[in-house]
């Protein structure tokens, strides 16, 4: 019973004292030892003020810059810069390609006969020294369009023409415009089924030239042309009996002029 007393008074007298001294922190003081010098101690401790200088010194570590960083900062925006330039060049670049493409593939397709395209061009020597395949006769259909902006009447002037590989041939289209300005179109063509096309030749045509028509004129195209007797060996071509060449005429603008595929 007296040492329980005697723990209880100096744990009295050791909190009292702490508060009495003005203390921030009166929990820490419950402790078995002196109660004066505990107190003492955790006011030193506890309660002291940090030196003047400390936040001047962490305002001087916040506002000094380092120099290097500065550096890598500065060459991590020149190359941000770089990249963005790179990025809007590849975009315009295949903006223009998106563009350039369609004329780009269809000159392609003209000159090789791929895509049912007619070829254009002819070697004059191979033209004379061509032999006829008379057992195989073939039908050519003829077909012609407008775009819708186009004003233009145009047709074929025959429905079909009967002929053999290795001979030439001749046909004509009709063009009239009939408004009150002149036109100027510009044509393109086809030939179906598509895989005949590497074998229609044109020797003469009036695709890919400006044909300017002033009001109410009237005019005869002709086309003249023939089918590769290379034609009747291809297995492809063993069903193929009929060919139809097509053409459509666009308005065009005046000294616009697309290249002719096949011609010097």
């Amino acid at each position: 019973m007296l040492l329980a007393r005697l723990l209880r008074e100096s744990l009295y007298w050791s909190k009292t004292s702490v508060l009495s001294n003005g203390c921030i922190c009166s929990r820490g003081c419950y402790s078995p030892l002196p109660s004066r010098s505990l107190c003492s101690s955790a006011k030193h401790i506890l309660c002291r003020k940090p030196p003047q200088n400390v936040g001047s010194q962490i305002r001087g570590v916040k506002g000094h810059r380092n120099p290097h960083t500065e550096r890598q900062q500065e060459e991590w925006r020149k190359r941000n810069r770089t990249v963005l330039t790179y990025i809007a060049a590849a975009g315009v670049g295949m903006i223009g390609m998106s563009y350039a493409a369609v004329p780009l593939y269809r000159l392609y397709c003209q000159a090789s006969g791929l895509g049912g395209s007619a070829v254009a061009g002819h070697d004059s020597e191979q033209v004379e020294n061509m032999t006829p395949v008379r057992d195989r006769i073939i039908k050519v259909t003829f077909n012609a369009d407008v775009h819708a902006s186009m004003q233009w009447n145009f047709r074929p002037q025959q429905a079909e023409i009967y002929v053999v590989p290795g001979e030439t041939a001749l046909a004509f289209y009709k063009a009239r415009n009939p408004t009150d300005k002149p036109v100027i179109g510009i044509s393109t063509y086809n030939v179906v089924p598509f895989e005949a096309g590497q074998y229609f030749n044109k020797i003469q045509c009036f695709c890919f030239e400006e044909q300017r028509l002033n009001p109410k004129e009237e005019v005869d195209m002709p086309v003249f042309f023939y089918i590769d007797p290379d034609f009747d060996e291809d297995p492809r071509m063993a069903k193929v009996d009929t060919i139809t060449l097509s053409y459509t005429f666009f308005e065009a603008k005046e000294g616009h002029k697309l290249p002719i595929p096949g011609y010097s």
